[in-house]
């Protein structure tokens, strides 16, 4: 899949959505009629792929070939109406498992989200550090002895890892954790530690330019959007690709604050083009 042409004359589309084969609460083919009615030129599907360990937001390796045979039935179901495409977000743990290792390869999709859920503990274990901020709390008690800065300093890691490794085709909101973290710490995001961490990331990102993610799916309820707009301004400078995905849940939300990302980008792209008239790919 050509993400970019693809998405490019029309800005009626997600590429992030989660239905009842992961975390999601519908059908596939709620979301598809929803896509419709909403006047969407372009959907994609992107569940929450398989983990060794248990997880009850994952699919199972032995769902993936009924989530597969369900999107080849809705694409000729909705052929005429509406474009569709078959992907997955694939959760980075580690050398071991992650969107460039070979299982996620050899799956016939049209594109890979890479993004990171999950660090290791100090003793080893992986935990699950995206979720409730009651959820990251308990497990900042028990799993990482309260020590937010090891958490935060392991996801950025972690992240860099991810994008080395490669294997993606779309960065997924790539600073979520500075919500689960400004949550339990408030203020965390203005500190200088977590600056460092976050711009070291973002430089890597800018000389990448791997396709990155505006994820609305926080706006509503958390007043956020990811990555923060704050580093928007740098990404559209550095010329990287951008696309805006819902990271919908249910159907109502697929088109959730899309508008906002997009009159930032607008915003952005409009200041950068008359200051420095820097050339941007934004779809």
């Amino acid at each position: 899949m050509d993400i970019l042409n693809t998405i490019a004359l029309n800005r009626k589309y997600t590429l992030h959505s989660h239905t009842q084969f992961c975390d999601g609460h519908a059908p596939m083919q709620n979301f598809v009629e929803a896509a419709v009615a909403a006047g969407f030129a372009n959907y994609g599907f992107s569940p929450h792929s398989p983990v060794p360990l248990p997880s009850p937001c994952n699919m199972s390796m032995e769902s993936v070939p009924l989530y597969l045979n369900e999107f080849n039935r809705l694409k000729g179901l909705y052929s005429d109406r509406i474009s569709l495409f078959a992907g997955m977000e694939i959760d980075y743990l580690g050398p071991e498992w992650g969107p460039s290792s070979d299982y996620f390869a050899g799956l016939p999709l049209d594109y890979r989200i890479g993004s990171v859920h999950f660090i290791r503990a100090k003793d080893g274990e992986l935990i699950d550090i995206d979720g409730s901020a009651d959820r990251f709390r308990m497990n900042m008690k028990l799993h990482f002895g309260d020590d937010l800065r090891y958490v935060v300093e392991t996801f950025f890691a972690s992240s860099a890892a991810m994008v080395e490794a490669g294997g993606f085709d779309i960065l997924g909101h790539f600073d979520k954790i500075a919500q689960n973290a400004s949550y339990y710490q408030s203020g965390v995001e203005d500190t200088q530690w977590f600056q460092s961490l976050a711009d070291d990331y973002v430089r890597m990102i800018c000389d990448l330019k791997p396709i990155v993610e505006i994820n609305t799916k926080a706006k509503e309820l958390h007043d956020r959007i990811f990555p923060s707009e704050r580093y928007l301004p740098q990404l559209i400078r550095a010329g990287v690709p951008l696309v805006v995905n819902s990271d919908a849940h249910v159907p109502e939300l697929i088109d959730a604050s899309r508008d906002y990302a997009f009159m930032l980008i607008d915003k952005f792209t409009s200041e950068l083009i008359r200051n420095e008239n820097c050339c941007v790919s934004v779809c």
